[in-house]
């Protein structure tokens, strides 16, 4: 069972997150498409030695909206407040939430520990993002669904999405998301979520090329990869692993980028961030 809180960041916002565990504190920060609900079988398999705090992310659930003036330093900053109300010192961060973990490490001497599974850091244009301009079309005229397959066609991370066709995937996923409308409890709605891969997109966006900057990066840091991932993944951590002073990579078998997700295989990821921040 876990407790509720919230800290509000610089703008205002409201940062509300799920805690459970006792011992050093640790947070998880999700990914795109995903909230707090997504990490709690992993926040489960972490709480016996660690207090686990898991935020939704802004502009899901237990927060307040990304607001006008979202991008890269509106995450870092949700962090930062994140940090200090917890006096956190180890950060995990899948995809989006990796590349937040990574550009806060920059400027928060209090990330002493940074575990990042397979951050969608670009690299002379190896993200794919042309299905971005679709996807915005498709969410602007209300087809949730038809959204949700070009994001995951578009960003290959799930081989069944990749390879069966656009018009037997949309219809069955209609049905499907018209019955998860409704939020159960703290958990946010499919439907609800889809619309919040534009943000992330922004990020990635925001932060394509700046593998350099992260020279800088004092602190430990772990690069997590599942072995069934699309390659540019590996890209990312290629660089990464050029830059960071301090880091060690793992590759987790048989899992793709759901890996520390309830849908993956979050009892792995949990055996390897236990070492790691122990």
């Amino acid at each position: 069972m876990y407790r509720k809180g919230s800290v509000v960041s610089a703008d205002g916002t409201t940062i509300g997150f799920r805690r459970l565990g006792s011992g050093p504190d640790v947070i998880l920060l999700h990914g795109s498409m995903l909230a707090a609900q997504d990490f709690m079988q992993l926040a489960e398999a972490l709480a016996g030695d660690f207090t686990v705090t898991v935020p939704d992310r802004r502009g899901r659930g237990l927060s307040g909206p990304h607001g006008a003036d979202y991008g890269i330093d509106r995450e870092v900053e949700d962090l930062q407040a994140l940090l200090k109300e917890a006096g956190a010192s180890r950060v995990f961060g899948l995809s989006s939430g990796a590349l937040i973990g990574l550009r806060t490490a920059r400027v928060s001497p209090a990330i002493e520990k940074l575990a990042l599974y397979e951050p969608p850091l670009d690299v002379n244009g190896s993200v794919p993002v042309d299905w971005v301009p679709r996807y915005r079309r498709e969410l602007a005229d209300g087809k949730i669904a038809a959204a949700l397959v070009s994001t995951l066609k578009g960003l290959q991370a799930d081989r069944v999405f990749t390879t069966v066709p656009r018009f037997i995937l949309v219809p069955p996923l209609n049905v499907a998301l018209r019955f998860q409308r409704t939020a159960k409890g703290d958990d946010v709605p499919i439907p609800a979520l889809v619309p919040t891969m534009a943000g992330d997109m922004q990020l990635i966006d925001e932060l394509a090329g700046t593998a350099k900057d992260y020279a800088s990066v004092d602190a430990d840091v772990l690069l997590l990869a599942g072995s069934r991932s699309p390659a540019y993944f590996g890209r990312s951590l290629d660089e990464l692993t050029a830059v960071l002073p301090r880091s060690a990579r793992i590759t987790i078998p048989k899992l793709d980028h759901s890996g520390p997700t309830n849908d993956g295989g979050p009892a792995e990821v949990a055996q390897a961030l236990r070492a790691f921040f122990a």
